[in-house]
């Protein structure tokens, strides 16, 4: 499970999952305490940490910038009861959206001054797959449908001082029509526009990084 905290990735894996071909400039085995005065950088590797450890650990992860680090992971031998606790530190909201491809273009969105692909919130009742379709649908002005899976995506961000944890489905979808094609302003979409790969790439520089995290499982599954 990979958590993008304050856009930093998180890792949270087992044993039989670490990556042998990593290296780790920064390393905690077993903690119990993350001191206040801890200056996290370049790849940490943490092991079986205690509750109080990574409930400092993400409140660090939230408040403070972090220039200099890379990424966290975290190995436990109970990787599940470590995933459910990290999920209880917040506000779980589900969303979902799509990669809408056109030949050998991808459909992507500019809002809030960064280049996003279009997806959103759930509404009551609804599947993943149903939401999928709608948002990308009322986002963009355009008619789709699903092909396949992608991945899921997990990042974080605080509104109304709450800590929000957003779980969003992912999936590939095929065209139907863009004839009505147009940015939904009062959703702050200032502009939606087709891409090829390579200036998909140059995009996803000014993007989150669980925005790039995604574009590459989706060059994976159609590699």
């Amino acid at each position: 499970m990979k958590i993008f905290v304050n856009d930093k990735p998180l890792d949270l894996i087992s044993p039989a999952e670490f990556p042998t071909d990593r290296t780790f400039e920064c390393i905690f085995d077993a903690p119990t305490e993350l001191p206040q005065a801890t200056d996290l950088s370049d790849d940490v590797l943490i092991t079986n940490p205690s509750k109080d450890f990574i409930i400092r650990l993400l409140y660090i992860l939230r408040t403070r910038k972090l220039k200099n680090l890379d990424s966290v992971t975290i190995v436990s031998n109970n990787v599940e009861e470590l995933k459910e606790f990290v999920k209880s530190r917040f506000t779980v909201i589900k969303a979902a959206g799509g990669v809408v491809t056109k030949k050998d273009k991808v459909l992507f969105i500019f809002r809030l001054g960064k280049w996003d692909l279009p997806k959103g919130k759930f509404d009551k009742g609804e599947s993943p797959e149903e939401c999928a379709l709608r948002e990308v649908e009322e986002e963009c002005g355009v008619k789709v449908r699903i092909t396949r899976k992608i991945c899921k995506t997990w990042h974080t961000y605080t509104h109304n001082r709450k800590s929000i944890l957003k779980k969003t489905y992912w999936y590939e979808m095929d065209l139907i029509s863009d004839v009505g094609l147009k940015a939904q302003k009062e959703e702050g979409i200032e502009e939606v526009r087709w891409l090829n790969h390579q200036d998909a790439k140059t995009a996803l520089v000014n993007s989150y990084p669980s925005m790039r995290y995604l574009y590459k499982k989706f060059l994976k599954v159609n590699a």
